[in-house]
């Protein structure tokens, strides 16, 4: 399990990383957070990355702008608090006076992704082929899901039982959240 550093004066802290060390979430919620974070980020323009939400959203919590209600649990709060900021983005640039103008059209950006995360992927794929490397079962869900197909095409066109898959898909949950390639870990 990553160990934070001891506190010292001279060390400045992400609003992450002092969540951490104020004990208000584990590393397991951390991990669950950036998968939330990575799904709330998903069509927004690039510049607006998924750390930038998840960092936004402890700093809010953390100064006192946003308060967790009794009785919420902490990463759905945190879930809701990225999905406002994601909504607030949107309202922005809904009420700008250029928005929609043909004159003044906002500059369009290219989906296509750029070297840095095309090589991330490379390497999380290669990761993966590894980890998955002896069991078929998961190489086939696996297959599956790059395929676009759902859990019930998958279970019969592989001939997998609803448990065996529930069952490899939970082992598989767990590798990925273990080995931080949590950005695959979503069902």
């Amino acid at each position: 399990m990553h160990q934070l550093a001891p506190l010292d004066d001279s060390q400045v802290l992400s609003p992450a990383d002092m969540a951490l060390a104020l004990k208000l979430v584990s590393e397991t919620d951390l991990l669950r957070l950036k998968t939330i974070a990575r799904l709330h980020s998903r069509g927004l323009p690039p510049d607006l990355s998924w750390e930038d939400l998840i960092q936004e959203a402890f700093a809010r919590v953390l100064t006192g702008s946003r308060r967790q209600p009794e009785g919420v649990a902490t990463i759905a709060f945190l879930a809701g608090v990225m999905r406002s900021l994601k909504a607030e983005h949107w309202r922005r640039v809904s009420r700008s006076p250029d928005y929609g103008r043909a004159d003044h059209a906002v500059e369009p950006w290219d989906p296509a992704p750029d070297p840095e995360h095309s090589l991330n992927a490379m390497q999380e794929l290669a990761a993966i082929d590894r980890l998955f490397a002896d069991d078929s079962l998961a190489l086939q869900i696996i297959a599956g899901l790059s395929e676009g197909l759902s859990a019930e095409q998958i279970r019969r066109a592989s001939d997998i039982s609803k448990t065996d898959y529930d069952s490899a898909r939970k082992r598989m949950r767990r590798i990925l959240l273990r080995e931080g390639l949590t950005s695959c870990a979503r069902s």
